[in-house]
């Protein structure tokens, strides 16, 4: 079974092909990152325009690459949401068109739940049941994942994603778009230097539930700018810039090493599966990596298994909706649909 992957969801536009027997054949992908940079973050419009000229191109250089035609595709799987709503369209007015062209069915995907699943394209793939950690730049969430299309929502950022907060502290800190990464690279830079040179509320880290906030800490970083700059005539030294960039890493993932561990706990599973662009964060992957789970004061550590998708998958791909797309079709879950959900919780997910 071979199943065609559409993902258009934002800034990227992904194309991929994954057969059930040989796994992933074909992935193409563009990113918008050069168009959108001139303007600080993504415009809509833009964004959507974009991804009409890329669909047919990048289908084709898919289609090439795996050694396919059209007529071999099974099935067309596409990012119903959420997203950007033109972004969104686009992808579903080329799905659907295609494969009703092929006499297909067209399987409607939702944009969290690729992500979510993108570790099982992985050589080391996770069992099931376990608990996912979506964290992205729309998105931080705590997952109880038993099975394709039974999930359960254990908690959620309650204000901005870990992902936003990153690109926000970045533009504070005069970092070029898109500064997550930016900033994640500068924190690699101060790991040696001063650890204590700044320190930054982990919000919600006692809170006793799987809630997590980080617009507080992006204040704070805020607040720490303005003092800097008043102290150095308008000016931010590059290794105080870094100091803060590893201060407000350190704060987020320490944040997230804590609610994971919370979250084993509260299912009872130890295996812990990361996904979303901020999964590539290499301070986050060290630490999860290690983690440990005590389920009493006196009860010996456990270990967790640890799953990432390859570093290639962690931003917005179409290998992830072909992955989804063909375990649902497996599943006999697909639902032919046209519409797009720009918001769509995945808690809201029925099959």
């Amino acid at each position: 079974m071979l199943v065609l992957g559409i993902e258009s969801s934002c800034d990227e536009t992904g194309v991929a092909l994954y057969s059930t027997e040989h796994g992933l054949v074909g992935n193409q992908l563009h990113t918008q990152m050069a168009m959108h940079a001139e303007y600080g973050g993504v415009v809509p419009e833009l964004a959507s325009r974009d991804h009409i000229r890329r669909l047919v191109p990048l289908t084709q250089a898919c289609l090439r690459e795996a050694g396919k035609n059209y007529a071999d595709i099974d099935a067309v799987a596409y990012t119903q949401g959420p997203g950007l709503g033109g972004a969104l369209l686009a992808g579903s007015a080329f799905a659907n068109a295609l494969a009703f062209s092929l006499g297909k069915p067209v399987i409607p995907v939702h944009h969290l739940e690729g992500h979510l699943l993108s570790p099982l394209l992985a050589d080391d793939k996770p069992a099931f049941p376990f608990v996912a950690l979506l964290v992205s730049g729309g998105h931080t969430q705590f997952m109880a994942v038993r099975g394709i299309g039974d999930y359960e929502l254990l908690g959620e950022s309650v204000d901005d994603a870990a992902g936003e907060a990153f690109d926000k502290t970045a533009k504070l800190l005069g970092l070029p778009y898109p500064g997550g990464a930016k900033l994640s690279e500068l924190a690699r830079l101060a790991r040696l230097g001063r650890p204590d040179a700044f320190s930054f509320p982990r919000p919600m880290l006692h809170s006793h539930d799987l809630q997590m906030s980080f617009s507080g800490l992006k204040t704070a970083v805020l607040t720490a700018v303005q003092t800097v700059r008043t102290d150095h005539g308008g000016g931010l030294p590059d290794a105080v810039r870094n100091d803060i960039c590893r201060a407000f890493q350190d704060a987020v993932v320490d944040v997230l090493l804590a609610k994971s561990r919370q979250a084993l706990l509260h299912t009872g599973y130890r295996t812990l599966v990361v996904a979303g662009g901020v999964g590539a964060n290499w301070k986050l992957r060290t630490e999860l990596s290690a983690l440990q789970v005590r389920s009493g004061p006196k009860s010996p550590p456990e270990a967790v298994r640890t799953y990432f998708p390859p570093l290639p998958l962690c931003t917005d791909n179409g290998a992830m909706i072909a992955f989804a797309g063909a375990m649902h079709l497996q599943a006999a879950q697909a639902a032919a649909g046209f519409s797009v959900r720009p918001r769509w919780p995945l808690a809201e997910i029925v099959r």
